[in-house]
């Protein structure tokens, strides 16, 4: 195989708890992996606290950024759910990258996209994992959507908001907070550097800590703010 790649580890926050899953085992395999066919592995890039439903990351992008400038011509992840898990996404993956002009290798799946049958493996389990996330996601929208509209605290106080009786409060001053990191996306710039800007700032955090790009994303995914993009 040999040839030279550019390693992509990931976990969520939900994952990070979990045996098999967390960054440190997934840069073991990824050396191995690379030690046993011969690649130079570059470097690892990893995203910490970061879902898999979207594409819109910082080590990802920086990975694929550095691919596109001709440090290598290879991902190298520990399986392909660490690098997706919408079908949609890694279809446009495909067509952007690992069509022609670009190999993505999989330690678990034992994928090289150098193959039309690699590529036909990777469409197959892209197509898997979507349904699983899926099927997990109807379970839970019904009872969380149910939640957001009564405003019950359904697991910690997100920014903008107090609890008050089993029922979420808002907070002026947070939501103006919570306001601008919206605005500041919408205006396209990345979590990190949203989180960056606050820092600078000496705004402080929740419970009175930094701000990280895992935080900013989580205010900028929740649906509890649906509104507030709205009018973004």
């Amino acid at each position: 195989m040999a040839g030279t790649a550019l390693g992509y580890i990931r976990v969520s926050t939900s994952e990070q708890a979990k045996d098999g899953v967390s960054l440190e085992v997934q840069k073991e395999q990824l050396e191995s992996y690379a030690k046993l066919y011969d690649i130079e592995l570059i470097d690892i890039v990893a995203d910490e606290g970061a879902s898999g439903k979207s594409l819109r990351r910082d080590g990802l992008e920086t990975v694929l950024d550095r691919m596109e400038q001709g440090e290598t011509d290879a991902i190298l992840v520990y399986k392909l759910d660490r690098l997706t898990r919408s079908v949609a996404d890694l279809g446009a993956l495909i067509e952007k990258y690992f069509k022609d002009k670009y190999r993505l290798l999989s330690v678990q799946d034992q994928i090289d996209t150098a193959s039309a049958n690699g590529r036909f493996v990777l469409n197959l389990l892209g197509s898997v994992s979507q349904w699983e996330r899926e099927v997990i996601s109807e379970r839970t929208t019904a009872a969380l959507q149910h939640k957001k509209e009564l405003k019950v605290v359904y697991n910690h106080n997100p920014l903008g908001y107090t609890d008050e009786g089993g029922q979420l409060i808002e907070i002026n001053e947070e939501m103006l907070i919570v306001t601008e990191i919206l605005d500041m996306r919408n205006a396209g710039l990345s979590y990190r550097s949203i989180a960056n800007d606050l820092n600078d700032r000496g705004i402080v955090g929740k419970r009175g800590g930094k701000y990280f790009a895992s935080t900013i994303r989580n205010v900028c995914e929740n649906t509890l703010y649906d509104d507030l993009k709205e009018a973004a």
